[in-house]
């Protein structure tokens, strides 16, 4: 029902926008990006932003795998700089790359040293799979961002400082509904390693016993922490963008203040919504376990509950446990993707410029 009402409210405002743009067309009308280009210029921001940014995770999971290495069964976090990713450890033994033996004294060292002895690709191990993820929620989320605000600048005006905290959040929770069951698929044929005549075996079973809502299991602990942070994100990120432009004198799509812009919003939602996210990992990393090693879940499965339990384990510091490493990922992630996305309109945008100039 609530997905039923979200679609509703969605087709509503894409319907209004249409309407007004076809009633009051005019030549500016033809300069701005279509929905294909803003989806185009997304996904081609995923790109970049995956391939500047896997790396540090990478280096980062060997070194973890050096101090401590991983069991049959055990679940680790691995992000592309968009997404993050939990990841069953399988039997591959040393050869799998995140098991991958190695002596290295330091972040840096393990740079150069994976690099010297297993050669530059292998600091892209596992991208592949993940951009499959991370590409069509980028391309959902940043398009209807884009859509939603045209949609509600029409309707409320273009000055009104709420109007990206409700677009981000409907994009954001829109683009977690729909690939949240893709997730869980991904994590299964991982996890098992089962053929898609299995897989589908495997997914008819489920939702025969459990119904279609448990291909979503886990999507609550994700929207937790995603939609907030995507409200935040955006909220700050047209500000500072505002700030900047007003200050240096530049567009809104130059590529400084849109790269700035992005580093500071981006730092400032990951640490409010840190909680959040510890308490997805923790959830997550649970029903992954219980999937792969077959063994029942713990009693504390409820947001709240796992909280309580990390503060009475922890403290408070433990809701903000790796705040380092996250801000050393989602500034540049945000960076690199959101000056990569308006770079990409700016040039459609003069693309259609040159376009309606011609006789």
């Amino acid at each position: 029902m609530f997905l039923l009402r979200l679609w509703a409210s969605c087709s509503i405002l894409f319907s209004f926008s249409k309407d007004k743009v076809m009633a009051e067309k005019d030549d500016s009308d033809l300069d701005k990006t279509t929905s294909i280009q803003q989806a185009v210029a997304s996904c081609f921001g995923a790109i970049i932003t995956s391939f500047f940014v896997a790396p540090l995770d990478v280096v980062k999971i060997r070194l973890q795998a050096q101090s401590n290495p991983f069991s049959k069964g055990k679940c680790f976090v691995y992000s592309n700089g968009l997404m993050d990713h939990i990841c069953v450890c399988e039997n591959g033994g040393s050869k799998a790359w995140y098991k991958k033996p190695g002596h290295f004294k330091g972040t840096l060292d393990a740079f150069v040293k994976i690099i010297q002895t297993e050669g530059i690709k292998s600091l892209w191990s596992g991208l592949g799979p993940t951009l499959i993820m991370a590409l069509p929620t980028t391309v959902i989320y940043f398009t209807c961002y884009d859509q939603l605000s045209e949609a509600l600048k029409s309707k409320l005006g273009k000055d009104d400082d709420y109007i990206p905290v409700l677009a981000g959040s409907l994009s954001r929770l829109g683009s977690v509904t729909v690939v949240s069951p893709l997730e869980l698929i991904r994590t299964r044929m991982q996890s098992r390693q089962l053929s898609y005549k299995q897989l589908y075996t495997c997914i008819n079973n489920e939702v025969a016993k459990d119904g279609w809502l448990s291909l979503w299991r886990g999507w609550s602990s994700t929207v937790l922490r995603d939609v907030p942070f995507s409200a935040i994100y955006w909220y700050n990120y047209e500000r500072f963008k505002k700030m900047m432009c007003k200050k240096v004198g530049t567009d809104e799509s130059a590529f400084f203040v849109a790269f700035t812009s992005g580093a500071v919003s981006g730092s400032i939602a990951a640490v409010i919504t840190l909680p959040f996210d510890v308490v997805k990992t923790h959830r997550q990393t649970e029903l992954w376990e219980s999937e792969t090693l077959k063994i029942p879940q713990r009693n504390c499965t409820s947001t709240w509950a796992v909280m309580k339990k990390i503060v009475a384990n922890n403290g408070i510091a433990g809701l903000f446990a790796g705040i380092g490493p996250r801000l050393i990922k989602v500034a540049p992630a945000c960076a690199i993707m959101i000056s990569t996305y308006e770079h990409g309109k700016s040039f459609f945008r003069h693309l259609n410029e040159k376009k309606n100039q011609r006789p």
